[in-house]
This record gives C-alpha cells, sequence and structure tokens, in this order.
C-alpha cells in the first residue's frame, strides 16, 4: 500500500492551505536584520549605484530610517560606518566620535527598542582598504587585535547591543571578549562572522563602503571558497573563544556551508546574503527578467531551509512587507 496510485504526495499541495499546513520553513520577519551605512555629515542621502535602492545616510537622517524598519517589525539593524578620514591604522573607527558612534546615539535616541548591531573591522576607515594593520605589504594579525577590541568597546560605549567582528583575524573574538568584559560589558554580545569568504559577491559593497584594497586582496585572511572543513575548524574556534552566535557569509552560493554549520554546533547561526546576491537580483528584476517578490522570498526560504536561524538582508524591509 506504500505507492501509486495509493500514495498521492500531490494531495497534499492542491491548495494554500494544505501547502501551508504541512510547511516545513517558514521566514519570519524576526528572523530578519537590515545593513545601513552611514557617512559623516548633514543632510547627506547617497544612492549606491551597484545597488539600487539603497543609500549611505547621515546621523541626522537616520531616526526616519530606523522608525520605518521598527514599524515593519525588523528586530535588528547591522551599522557600517564610512569616516571622511582615513589613515593607517583606522583611527577613526574607534574614535568617541567617530561616524558608527554617533550613528549608534542617534538610533537608540530615535528607537530604543530596535537592536544596533556594529560591524567591527577596519577596511572603511583605513587608507590602504585592508581589515587590519598593514607591516612590510602583510596585514599583521596580532597588531590588528587591539584595535578591533578598541573598536568594539567604543560602539559598546556609545550604546551598541551587539558588536559583529568581521575581519576574520585569528583571536579577535577573544580579544574583544576580555575588552568588553574587563570593562564592565559582560552582557554584550558577540556576533562573529566566524567563515567569511573571500567571495565575489562583495563586489557592490565595496563600493558602498569604500572599501576596496588599495593593493592585493583579503584572501591571506579570508576564507578560500573551495574549503568546507576549514569553515567548522573557524566557528569551533570563534565559539571557543566567546562567541555567541557565528556567521556565514555570503549565504546563497554557500547554503552548504551552512548545513554543514547547523549540524555541527548547537548555536545560534546567522547568515550574510551579501551585496553580489542582491544587486544581481535587482539587475534582472529591473529588466523583467524575474519576478523579485517569489525571487527574493524563495532565496530566504533556502538559506532558512539551510538551517540558518538569522538572515542579513538587504531585502530585509522589502521582505518584511511581503511576509
Amino acid at each position: 500500500m506504500s505507492g501509486f496510485p495509493q500514495l498521492r504526495l500531490r494531495r497534499l499541495r492542491r491548495s494554500e492551505a494544505l501547502r501551508s499546513l504541512i510547511r516545513e520553513t517558514e521566514v519570519n520577519v524576526g528572523d530578519l536584520i537590515y545593513p545601513l551605512f552611514v557617512v559623516e555629515g548633514n543632510k547627506m542621502k547617497q544612492e549606491i549605484s551597484s545597488m539600487p535602492g539603497l543609500y549611505r545616510l547621515s546621523s541626522d537622517l537616520l531616526s526616519g530610517e530606523v522608525e520605518e524598519i521598527a514599524s515593519l517589525g525588523i528586530p535588528a539593524i547591522i551599522l557600517f560606518g564610512i569616516p571622511q578620514k582615513k589613515d593607517e591604522v583606522g583611527s577613526s573607527a574607534y574614535h568617541p566620535k567617530g561616524v558608527v558612534q554617533q550613528a549608534i546615539r542617534a538610533i537608540k535616541k530615535a528607537t530604543p527598542e530596535l537592536l544596533v548591531i556594529t560591524d567591527v573591522c577596519l577596511c572603511e576607515y583605513t587608507s590602504h582598504g585592508h581589515c587590519g594593520v598593514v607591516v612590510d605589504g602583510y596585514v599583521d594579525n596580532d597588531k590588528t587585535l587591539e584595535l578591533l577590541a578598541k573598536t568594539a568597546l567604543s560602539h559598546t560605549e556609545a550604546g551598541a547591543d551587539m558588536v559583529a567582528p568581521s575581519d576574520m583575524m585569528d583571536g579577535r573574538v577573544k580579544a574583544i571578549r576580555q575588552a568588553l568584559d574587563g570593562n564592565g560589558f559582560q552582557n554584550i554580545p558577540i556576533l562573529a562572522y566566524a567563515a567569511k569568504y573571500a567571495s565575489a559577491f562583495y563586489g557592490p559593497f565595496r563600493e558602498a563602503a569604500e572599501s576596496a584594497p588599495q593593493f592585493g586582496d583579503r584572501r591571506s585572511y579570508q576564507m578560500d571558497p573551495p574549503n568546507w572543513r576549514e569553515a567548522l575548524r573557524e566557528v569551533e574556534q570563534d565559539i571557543a573563544e566567546g562567541a555567541d552566535i557565528v556567521m556565514v557569509k555570503p549565504a546563497l552560493p554557500y547554503l552548504d556551508v551552512i548545513r554543514k554549520v547547523r549540524d555541527t554546533f548547537n548555536y545560534p547561526l546567522a547568515a550574510y546574503s551579501v551585496s553580489g546576491e542582491y544587486a544581481m537580483i535587482k539587475a534582472a528584476a529591473q529588466q523583467n527578467w524575474l519576478d523579485e517578490r517569489g525571487v527574493v522570498l524563495e532565496m530566504l526560504t533556502a538559506i532558512k531551509r539551510a538551517g540558518a536561524d538569522i538572515i542579513i538582508s538587504y531585502y530585509a524591509k522589502e521582505a518584511a512587507r511581503w511576509l
């Protein structure tokens, strides 16, 4: 009695009500984090050409943006800062009145209930565009740790609810955890970019954040795309150092890695649907080659089905309305 015609799997697909009743994976607005790019100055709203519909905003324009985000039910944003001045050691990243620090205060004043997560990296702040201190043409891992810890601490002192190191230096989670704990911030969680690949999908972000490397690339510290066993080692190390949430980045081309991490670790898992994923869909939708709404919701569902609990997405606002 186990085969056709008695067994008809299509019976439960006949209507939306039936499909909804047995649906295995659902994306909720509460799963989403929306990225924001902030710049110094006043009345600044700069369109990002490679990411249609997204803008770099100055802090004085953030209140309306974050109020809209909160009204859609999106629980959190992640901040990326673009300073006016850059130097060899990214000093604007950890300045008490830096662009992100000012943005945190403005957001918390406008929407205190919205979770503010900050990206902790130096690439937007260094004159050379790399994620750490460069010594003799090479990013010096250990010299960078102190600056990352200072950056995370300054964000937390400004009011950040969570910090997210994205630099891929060895030991940075431990350094940040020690800095936070040593200054009375034991309750601030760390969202670690644990498995961040040296991906070709980051191009539009580098325009948005003005963070392209001035020489070489980031392959000596970001992960090699063919590797997944290494990703498990990276995640394991970040957990051991004190990460509260771990992340795989990018999301869509690395669904297999998301699944491997989910099956291996019983930890909250985030995935970052990156700028290249957004830009490709936007470009195709503008040509009427794709149903934008359908593709985005299918993509988000695939990321959730692979095992992600949290999805960082530039489509978060639109997805919240569609959901």
